[in-house]
Order: C-alpha cells, then sequence, then structure tokens
C-alpha cells in the first residue's frame, strides 16, 4: 500500500507499507529493496528494526519504506492511523516462474 502523507506530515512524501511471512521473509525483502535502491542511486537515509525483523523502516528521505511482520501490521494500523491520507494506486508485478527466470 502506498500513501500519500507530506501534506499531513512533512518530513516525508509517501509511506510504503508492506507485510511479510516471516522474520527471514520480512529480512530478505528489505536486502532486495535496499540492492534493487542502491542500483538506482537511492541513498538511504535510515535504517530502523532490521534484526528483530517485525517493523523494519527504511528511510530514504522522500518515502519511507515500512515492512510488518502481520501481527505489528494490525498492532500499529499505520492505514487507520494515516487513514485521511490519499491512496496512490499501485498494481504489483506478476511474479515470474523459476522456468521463467531461468530462460531470461
Amino acid at each position: 500500500m502506498l500513501l500519500r502523507v507530506g501534506e499531513a506530515m512533512g518530513i516525508t512524501d509517501v509511506f510504503v507499507i508492506a507485510t511479510g511471512r516471516s522474520r527471514l521473509h520480512i529480512q530478505s525483502v528489505a536486502a532486495e529493496l535496499k540492492h534493487l535502491l542502491r542500483d538506482k542511486g537511492r541513498d538511504r537515509v535510515g535504517e530502523e528494526g532490521l534484526a528483530e525483523a517485525e517493523w523494519v523502516l527504511l528511510d530514504y528521505g522522500d518515502f519511507v519504506i515500512h515492512i510488518f511482520s502481520p501481527d505489528h501490521r494490525r498492532y500499529y494500523g499505520l492505514e487507520g492511523l494515516w487513514g485521511d491520507a490519499p491512496r496512490i494506486p499501485w498494481t504489483a508485478p506478476s511474479p515470474q516462474t523459476a522456468s521463467e527466470l531461468q530462460s531470461a
């Protein structure tokens, strides 16, 4: 989920909110995002929670990525807390199968 929080918050423009299935999954998603964004020349301003991997925060200045465990996402409820923030339409790309990745 993408929330446009810039007008209400002033220190960042967008929250990216995601859920991981396990501690390892959350850490892997965070690592992949850091790798992809570094390759695109984006510098990270801050990072929190990677060791515990229940709520990982990756701060890139104009956007902040939150990766939650399911329980922490329900507990903190950022979507409700920022319920007035406009949502940014986004559709996840189709996942590739292993055979599609090997043939690429």
